[in-house]
């Protein structure tokens, strides 16, 4: 959509961008507001940063009310500007204006408004936020949860902390996610422990990276917890997780720290996770499926990864192909990324540390198990008798006896 106004606040004349911002902000033009959102996609990032500057210069304490008119159209690129404007000149009467159109505004209203809050910490507006601090729309949602932990409010963490315990994932996932977006560290080990037991574990894990970076979680006390996530991360690329993540994970980084480490240590749990991303990095990059629509950046991220891991020489994956199976163990949380790549890595060799696992009392674990002896075409091998009498589950025990069919 053309807008006169809009190209000249985006363009290089200070005679005229000048004149433009004055206009937009003087006059409320919601048209060309409207117009210069949809276009923020295909701006570049110091023209956006231009823009910005340029339209908060043409704010003053005789129009700062009108950015009120802007808030039906949300923005993350410009919601700053409006709320830092509003900040700026905040009275009674402009908080009261935003208590009101938080209770009975739009969605994108209620999220500039949640986003004020941030900064100008009313108790009148605690109940609002954790109202819509569930919200479907994700701006509400996480400016709500980041407001109430300026706020400190312990009633919505702690509600949180309970929403983890439920039976539905999709509650977990979005407890997760407040908790992430309210930033306390307090409850990154009940996080790990509800990753751990999830049914969406690729979700969860992404979102602990928001909490604090992969890096230095990788130098705490939660190392290995942070390793497990980071397989989950990798598994879920390209499917459930969007791959312009990659740059927001530091994946390079903490790759290239992984192999550092595992050339001192010989990690059994590192062994799991760089093996695993050379498979998806392969993955990702075999034809153009994953990567079509991607922009030129996390291309090129990609591209980058892959090259490093395929720069480590050949003796290096042979370790870790030997190594990894340490996890083949009822006790490990990376047993079934370890039995995933066995069968990956179609490693014959791993046949007689899978029957092992055969004489184990996790019947899930036997299923898996089973189903990897089947592909690696080792099933005559083991006694069928001898693996029906560990399972007493019905349904497990029929899928391998369809396996032995």
């Amino acid at each position: 959509m053309f807008n006169e106004h809009v190209k000249k606040l985006t363009g290089k004349s200070p005679k005229y961008f000048e004149l433009a911002a004055a206009h937009i902000i003087n006059n409320s033009d919601v048209e060309a507001f409207s117009t210069l959102v949809e276009q923020s996609n295909f701006l570049f990032y110091f023209v956006k940063k231009n823009v910005k500057k340029r339209l908060a210069n043409a704010v003053n304490p005789y129009n700062y009310r009108n950015l009120l008119s802007f808030l039906k159209i949300y923005s993350y690129d410009y919601e700053d500007l409006i709320i830092s404007s509003l900040v700026k000149f905040a009275d009674e009467d402009l908080t009261d204006t935003m208590l009101e159109l938080f209770e009975n505004g739009s969605n994108e209203e209620r999220a500039y408004c949640a986003k004020y809050f941030l900064y100008i910490n009313d108790t009148l507006a605690i109940d609002l936020l954790r109202k819509y601090s569930y919200s479907d729309f994700d701006p509400l949602f996480l400016n709500c949860a980041e407001a109430l932990s300026v706020m400190k409010d312990e009633f919505s963490y702690n509600l949180a902390l309970e929403k983890l315990k439920s039976d539905d994932e999709f509650e977990k996932l979005s407890a997760v996610r407040f908790l992430t977006a309210y930033n306390d560290l307090r409850a990154i080990d009940v996080i790990f422990e509800t990753m751990k037991k999830s049914s969406m574990p690729e979700n969860i894990a992404s979102e602990i990276s928001y909490l604090q970076s992969i890096l230095e979680f990788l130098d705490s006390e939660f190392k290995y917890d942070t390793i497990l996530a980071l397989n989950h991360i990798v598994n879920g690329l390209g499917e459930i997780i969007s791959l312009e993540q990659v740059l927001d994970f530091q994946l390079f980084e903490v790759l290239a720290k992984l192999i550092k480490l595992q050339k001192i240590e010989w990690n059994s749990k590192i062994a799991v996770v760089l093996l695993n991303a050379q498979l998806k990095l392969e993955q990702l990059t075999e034809n153009d499926e994953y990567l079509f629509d991607e922009s030129q950046a996390t291309k090129e991220e990609i591209y980058c990864i892959k090259e490093f891991l395929n720069s480590q020489p050949q003796e290096f994956w042979d370790i870790q192909k030997k190594i990894f199976q340490q996890e083949l163990t009822q006790w490990s949380d990376f047993i079934f990324p370890a039995l995933d790549l066995v069968q990956e890595l179609n490693l014959l060799e791993s046949s007689d540390k899978l029957k092992e696992l055969l004489t184990l009392n996790n019947q899930t674990i036997i299923l898996r198990t089973v189903e990897v002896i089947k592909f690696l075409g080792k099933l005559d091998e083991i006694d069928k008798e001898t693996v029906w009498g560990e399972i007493s589950d019905e349904n497990i025990r029929l899928i391998i006896q369809s396996l032995f069919a």
